[in-house]
């Protein structure tokens, strides 16, 4: 994970929005169990952590094409009365354009890049939800929050300042590392993957 000094996600609120709490929604059994299952596996890796908040919100699981679960947070009234981030994103003109440049892209999807920012410790508690077996509050960028997108987006530069728009092209969460020979598309991937 990059350290605060890189990038951290912050929720920012207009001044007038109000802390909300959900009413705790049921799941299905089918839900609960690999819910239960998530967040203990999310505890493990330390994504999360118990607590108290004035905001607390239900989780939506969506049903991932593998099979498993994804956990969403419903904050999508927190996310209207957060002003949207102003970072430019790449031109995708010029983003297909400098992938073309490469004979031997290499696509990469960045599928957990969300949980390796770290979220503000200001903001934590903005990002409470509840379940029957307790209150829990995101350490990480959760999938779903406003402006995480441009979050990564800020991160790019800050990582990959002397390859990007050279050797790796970035969007969002999905990098391509593009070079001109087999050879070179080693040495391309070893300088993206340190």
């Amino acid at each position: 994970m990059p350290g605060r000094e890189i990038v951290e996600h912050k929720i920012l609120l207009d001044p007038d929005a109000r802390p909300l709490k959900q009413k705790r929604r049921r799941l299905g059994a089918k839900w609960a169990d690999a819910i239960k299952e998530e967040i203990e596996k999310h505890m493990k890796a330390g994504f999360l952590e118990v607590t108290y908040s004035d905001w607390v919100f239900n989780i939506v699981p969506m049903a991932k094409k593998n099979g498993k679960v994804r956990m969403c947070v419903d904050n999508r009234n927190q996310n209207k009365a957060s002003p949207k981030h102003d970072f430019p994103l790449p031109h995708i003109d010029l983003l297909v354009g400098n992938a073309a440049s490469g004979r031997m892209p290499y696509f990469m999807d960045g599928s957990s890049e969300y949980s390796q920012v770290l979220l503000a410790k200001e903001d934590m508690a903005k990002m409470t939800f509840t379940r029957e077996w307790g209150l829990y509050c995101y350490r990480v960028q959760p999938f779903g929050s406003k402006n995480a997108g441009t979050t990564n987006q800020r991160m790019a530069p800050a990582l990959l300042h002397d390859i990007i728009h050279k050797e790796v092209e970035f969007y969002m969460d999905h990098m391509i590392v593009k070079s001109h020979d087999r050879l070179g598309h080693g040495v391309e991937l070893d300088k993206f993957l340190a």
